[in-house]
């Protein structure tokens, strides 16, 4: 290691589930072969981080340094890396590793990589001081004047990024019914806008303080999952992991409307009439992202601008931006910063 790069650093760890992350002093790891060490500036808490900490998420590697929507500089890269240098600003994605040999790596899909492992989930992630990442799913950030802010392009990485691509494989779609107005939703509505197409947001009943946030960022019309519309919906993108909500969907698409289900995980889904679905209705569900997704949403975003609303909370108030953002106190995305 270079003399810049100190031989320990902070990281919020978890053990068990449905345990508090523990703050530890760790050894800064080495990047191994194709590997490079990023000095963490920022990371994302989503929601996927309290599904892995309630132990929703299956098999995860424990002790596990969670968090995936990271953003930092490049300190050190293992041999074999070309593309990145020292100081460069990269972003680290959730999908962390592909075996690349695959018939999903091989045909554009390395999304469904049966192989695949994830940020802060297998891998450690960026709720730390340091992170080491595979070189192949880091991203290189221009720093532009629309989000100079490594907590405001944090959200990006996983919001940004799942709401991207729910909203392209929702298809062409002139009216966009979003349902969960949380970290993703508030991203994809500025795309949605961007694109000169409608959105209507879907809040849990009586939660004013995100209808209000919904309208300032132009929705046509707010309301709650019970109630219809005031036309039918071209698409719906469900970003809450509430089952309930797709029966609910449904009903308010139109004929061939197409239902994308965006989350990780997901409450049962309850039956429904088949007369819901008939008329060429399409329920599909989004699994990580792809590298062409990212390149595309990142080179996307500054140009929109999309501006981030983001709630930030020092390395080891983490236990404190995973309680807010349970209950639902956030509008936005929750961010930790490392930045001294």
């Amino acid at each position: 290691m270079t003399d810049s790069i100190p031989a320990t650093m902070r990281a919020m760890v978890l053990h068990r589930p449905g345990e508090a992350l523990c703050l530890e002093s760790r050894p800064v790891p080495r990047p191994g072969p194709g590997q490079v060490l990023i000095r963490v500036e920022a990371c994302g808490v989503c929601r996927t981080d309290l599904h892995l900490i309630d132990g929703e998420l299956p098999e995860p590697r424990l002790p596990i340094v969670p968090g995936h929507e990271i953003v930092g500089r490049v300190a050190l890269t293992g041999d074999g890396v070309a593309g990145f240098k020292a100081g460069q600003r990269v972003g680290v994605p959730w999908l962390g590793w592909t075996c690349g040999t695959c018939r999903y790596c091989t045909s554009g899909r390395e999304n469904l990589c049966d192989a695949a492992r994830f940020t802060g989930y297998q891998i450690d992630g960026g709720y730390a001081d340091y992170t080491v990442a595979d070189a192949r799913y880091c991203f290189p950030l221009a720093e532009t004047a629309a989000l100079p802010a490594a907590t405001d392009l944090a959200p990006l990485l996983c919001a940004g990024l799942i709401g991207y691509r729910a909203l392209r494989l929702a298809g062409d779609t002139e009216r966009v019914g979003i349902y969960g107005f949380g970290a993703a939703a508030h991203i994809i509505a500025q795309v949605v806008r961007h694109q000169g197409h409608r959105f209507y947001a879907f809040t849990r009943p009586g939660d004013t303080e995100s209808q209000a946030f919904a309208r300032r960022l132009g929705a046509s019309w707010v309301g709650d999952a019970s109630q219809m519309p005031p036309e039918l919906l071209d698409s719906a993108l469900i970003f809450a992991p509430a089952g309930p909500l797709v029966p609910a969907a449904l009903r308010h698409l139109e004929k061939g409307g197409r239902l994308v289900c965006a989350g990780i995980h997901m409450s049962d889904i309850p039956g429904f009439p088949y007369a819901d679905l008939w008329g060429e209705r399409i329920i599909r569900s989004v699994a990580n992202l792809t590298r062409q997704d990212g390149l595309e949403f990142l080179e996307l975003a500054p140009r929109i601008p999309v501006r981030t609303a983001v709630t930030v909370f020092p390395l080891e108030a983490a236990n404190m931006a995973l309680e807010r953002l349970r209950r639902g106190e956030l509008q936005g995305a929750a961010v930790l910063s490392l930045e001294n």
